[in-house]
């Protein structure tokens, strides 16, 4: 099986033993490296926090020096940049639909170790409303990330949603995690709608990195001809084929051999955490490399927060604040899965190539006969380039044209694709067109 080509406790000779354990110590001692920089960060941030009060407080002498605004300022954006941060709230309190405000309510309905399955829904809704699974990136951000997309088909669905877990805070115990085992978790929650509701069946919405794990699995489901089979499945800037238009990202996936990857950004977690041992994909990580691909935007970013500060424009800087809030709340993902992935999907290309399977199953997918397909990419994406999900549509050659579609977000980057005014306005609508058409 695939999986087997990651095993971390596969047989060494002796010397390579050795050099096993000199790695891992290695791999120990930067995760507390870490958390002894983020120790003093927390520290620096906080008294920053409080000089910047000192110094805008009116009431306090030190507002009022010719520097203090722009100091306050300044020591505001280092505060915002370095305090710590855990897990967002979702936060979605209340839905406008047709002009009227609903609260929304919401709930836990499914809970696995490495996962829960998350219910959004509210009193606008019909008895009959389609049921949609977002299936959130496993990518070193929290499923919060994909707060607006949940909003927006908030409007005309019940939605639920996958929260992942961060596998630091995921015991030893509980085994482990890998691109088998997400489509399993996939399949599970599929599964449990259909079951719950069979009539009114349920759709399928992948952001990103799930697009092939959830194309994987929706073609499994096809193959079985199981009744939790998607009715529709949505794909958006998903990597299914990056030999189409590779990015910065697919090349540094094939200019590395998979054990480079092992050994250069896989870590151990800390004793002070409940996944103390296991071996992850830190976030912290993978925050430093997104960072690092477009850090002058990042730099403009805060160069601009600053001048919105130093001008009382609170509005702009807190739209600001509230991107990074997301942007810098990371977590980690077992390395079994890292591993499998960056091989699988970025390296042998096993999807499109028709090699990928699972649990020993080729995943055939000229099978999908019963699940409508929407693949949708950005313009201006840097992550996964023109044609990558577009490709999704060929590789499903059982599937009647009519059942295809495919949409280019003109002017979208990445983000753009399930977040911000052209999702909510151009993307989402064509989203709920789709899922109407084929109900």
């Amino acid at each position: 099986m695939v999986r087997c080509t990651i095993e971390p406790n596969a047989p060494h000779s002796s010397q390579n033993t050795a050099r096993e354990r000199e790695r891992r110590r290695g791999y120990i001692l930067l995760y507390n490296a870490h958390e002894l920089q983020r120790s003093w960060l927390n520290a620096a941030s906080a008294w920053a926090s409080i000089g910047a009060e000192m110094l805008s407080n009116p009431v306090l002498p030190l507002g009022y020096l010719g520097l203090g605004p722009m100091a306050a300022s300044a020591l505001e954006v280092f505060a915002h940049a370095t305090a710590p941060r855990g897990k967002p709230e979702f936060g979605i309190e209340s839905v406008t639909v047709g002009g009227k405000s609903h609260p929304v309510t919401e709930a836990i309905v499914l809970n696995k170790p490495f996962g829960d399955l998350r219910r959004f829904s509210h009193g606008g809704l019909t008895a009959d409303a389609p049921r949609l699974l977002i299936v959130a990136p496993m990518s070193g951000h929290y499923a919060t990330l994909l707060r607006g997309t949940v909003a927006r088909m908030l409007e005309s669905c019940e939605v639920y949603i996958t929260d992942w877990a961060d596998a630091r805070t995921v015991p030893l115990s509980e085994g482990r995690f890998d691109l088998d085992d997400y489509i399993d978790y996939v399949i599970a929650f599929l599964e449990h709608l259909a079951a719950d509701d069979p009539a009114r069946g349920v759709h399928a919405m992948a952001v990103c990195q799930p697009s092939v794990p959830v194309f994987a699995a929706t073609a499994i489901l096809n193959m079985h001809k199981s009744p939790a089979a998607p009715r529709t499945l949505t794909m958006m800037g998903g990597p299914i084929d990056t030999r189409e238009s590779p990015t910065t990202v697919n090349d540094l996936a094939m200019e590395r051999p998979i054990e480079w990857f092992r050994q250069s950004v896989i870590a151990t977690v800390p004793l002070h955490y409940r996944g103390a041992g296991r071996r992850v994909y830190p976030g912290f990580l993978q925050l430093a490399g997104f960072m690092s691909m477009n850090l002058g935007n990042h730099m403009t970013s805060h160069w601009e927060m600053f001048k919105h500060l130093t001008t009382g424009d609170q509005a702009s800087a807190n739209a600001t604040k509230d991107f990074y809030e997301e942007y810098r709340s990371v977590c980690d993902m077992t390395a079994e899965f890292y591993l499998q992935t960056v091989e699988e999907v970025f390296q042998k290309h096993s999807l499109p190539n028709g090699s990928f399977r699972h649990r020993g199953e080729l995943v055939d997918l000229g099978r999908i006969k019963y699940t409508a397909l929407l693949a949708i990419e950005g313009e201006r994406d840097d992550i996964s380039g023109i044609g990558q999900t577009r490709a999704s549509l060929k590789l499903a050659t059982g599937l009647a044209e009519k059942k295809k579609r495919y949409l280019l977000a003109e002017g979208a980057g990445h983000y753009g694709i399930f977040n911000g005014s052209r999702w909510r306005d151009k993307i989402a609508p064509v989203v709920e067109a789709w899922i109407a058409a084929n109900r």
